[in-house]
């Protein structure tokens, strides 16, 4: 998957450390996904939340901070929304 605005992510760990590493894993594993629907983001993610309009919330750092992006599965693009405290 390309995924767009890893700056949010580097400005957001840049902030709150304690998240680099997590934020980073998540980058490295998205980046080589393809995903082509749902299922296979909760098979990789099982405490994935879905949200309507493909955006789809990850717990980082054991649900102290959440991700949101929208999936666009036909192109195999990431895009961060938000991130932030829980």
């Amino acid at each position: 998957m390309r995924i767009i605005a890893k700056r949010t992510l580097v400005e957001f760990y840049t902030k709150y450390p304690e998240t680099k590493t997590a934020l980073e894993i998540w980058h490295s594993n998205v980046k080589n996904a393809l995903w082509n629907t749902s299922l296979d983001i909760k098979s990789e993610y099982a405490s994935a939340s879905f949200l309507k309009d493909n955006r789809v919330v990850f717990n980082i750092k054991g649900n102290s901070f959440r991700l949101v992006v929208h999936v666009d599965y036909k192109r195999a693009i990431v895009r961060v929304k938000f991130i932030g405290t829980h």
